[in-house]
């Protein structure tokens, strides 16, 4: 197996020449928001990844073997929902609207002029169409905004695999949401709590709500 363990943003000082016979390597977005994992590029070797904690992989991005040899990364056609506003009934402000929901979900989004992709999710999906938005699934490249995703974002929506082995296969899926929730403004609280109060309520009050559920528009439930 040959190992890659250097990263060229978008092949940065290298000549186009040598990007264009560099063999390349499909890999959806699943793997390249991972720093270790394995994979076979287009040529027929394994290419066993390892690049520093927190690396993301895009498309166009190439790969340095230890040898020197190049490997440039092609951003693989992958399942996505296409979110592109009504042209009778809308306007592009909509589109505005449900990125500002999908950001506060955490969602990873890609933000294109006239449309915004984000994975399959039938619960958003549902969502976005009561918004009157038009929905519908496709096969594309999925680039997702940096500053909205995680560890890459800061938004505490960690994709880091804990239980990866040494070639990145995962060995469970950990999402981690970090839902504050400031209960000394919530309706119906007209009194000011002190600080011991707050904590106490707030160690009291256990989240076994669904985060799983979608609030529409005109929900008063500020999650």
């Amino acid at each position: 197996m040959l190992i890659a363990n250097k990263l060229l943003p978008a092949g940065r000082g290298l000549a186009s020449a040598l990007i264009k016979r560099a063999p390349t390597i499909e890999l959806d977005w699943d793997l390249r928001q991972k720093s270790r994992f394995e994979s076979t590029d287009s040529s027929g070797r394994t290419i066993g990844i390892f690049l520093p904690r927190g690396s993301v992989v895009r498309g166009g991005d190439v790969l340095v073997a230890e040898d020197g040899s190049l490997v440039r990364v092609i951003a693989a056609p992958q399942a996505v929902l296409v979110i592109t506003h009504c042209t009778q009934h809308g306007t592009p402000f909509d589109l505005t609207r449900a990125a500002y929901h999908l950001g506060n979900r955490h969602v990873p989004i890609e933000l294109r002029p006239d449309r915004l992709q984000i994975e399959p999710d039938h619960v958003l999906a549902a969502m976005l169409r009561s918004m009157h938005l038009i929905v519908h699934e496709a096969q594309a490249p999925f680039e997702p905004e940096a500053g909205a995703y995680g560890a890459h974002g800061g938004h505490g929506h960690s994709h880091e695999h804990p239980n990866e082995d040494s070639h990145g296969k995962s060995q469970g899926h950990g999402h981690h949401h970090d839902h504050a929730h400031d209960h000394t403004r919530e309706a119906g609280h007209t009194h000011t709590h002190s600080p011991t109060e707050v904590q106490a309520h707030q160690q009291g009050h256990d989240h076994d709500h669904d985060h799983g559920h979608v609030h529409g528009p005109g929900c008063k439930h500020d999650h």
